[in-house]
């Protein structure tokens, strides 16, 4: 799996969850449609007159995340940038977009601004296998994106947090280790180890 799949799976499903906060902080969640996948970036529209247009512009930072037939989820996390050259982006997205002609016939169609998200952080979670399979990825620039939970020195080997894996994830060894490809995040290790050693990733002891 890379990044680029992952888009095309939120393409594929074309009707994704948007999430996004108005000015007095308030969470807000949408259907909005992909209208294009190309080189790693993630294009879509809306019109001016709508609030997730001003919300856009207010605070770019959004959320998308969609689940396709396969159980397969993929959630983005990024900015979305107001794109120039509005006319030439908004007609490109009506060629690959049939349908948007009858709902912004004609003229019509210039009412909508185009935006992209080009840079940040990607998960995708296969629940349609057994165990699950997750992996994390970062869109645009470099370095890593991870989260979740990491089994640390301090680990007694005492074996519960093996024992109580709801996916059976968690390798003996000095220490212990969490097989993060099949991790749920769920934390019941976390909440169990006698000993605190294991540590939500990003944490310090």
């Amino acid at each position: 799996m890379r990044a680029q799949e992952c888009l095309q799976i939120l393409r594929d499903i074309k009707d994704v969850a948007f999430a996004t906060v108005d000015e007095k902080g308030m969470p807000h969640v949408r259907i909005i449609d992909v209208m294009l996948i190309e080189e790693g970036k993630l294009y879509f529209c809306t019109a001016r007159g709508k609030d997730f247009y001003r919300e856009l512009l207010n605070m770019p930072c959004t959320e998308i995340t969609g689940l396709n037939t396969e159980y397969q989820m993929v959630r983005l996390s990024g900015k979305a940038r107001r794109l120039s050259e509005q006319k030439k982006w908004i007609d490109r997205i009506f060629e690959e977009n049939e349908s948007m002609k009858a709902v912004y016939p004609g003229e019509g169609r210039y009412i909508l601004e185009p935006f992209c998200i080009e840079e940040g952080h990607i998960e995708f979670f296969d629940l349609g296998k057994n165990p699950i399979y997750r992996e994390s990825f970062v869109l645009g620039g470099e370095g890593t994106y991870q989260k979740g939970f990491e089994i640390t020195d301090a680990c007694i080997g005492c074996g519960r947090c093996k024992r109580d894996c709801p996916q059976q994830c968690i390798e003996e060894g000095e220490p212990f280790a969490i097989r993060q490809e099949h991790c749920l995040h769920c934390g019941l290790c976390y909440e169990n180890c006698p000993v605190q050693a294991i540590l939500r990733k990003g944490e310090e002891r």
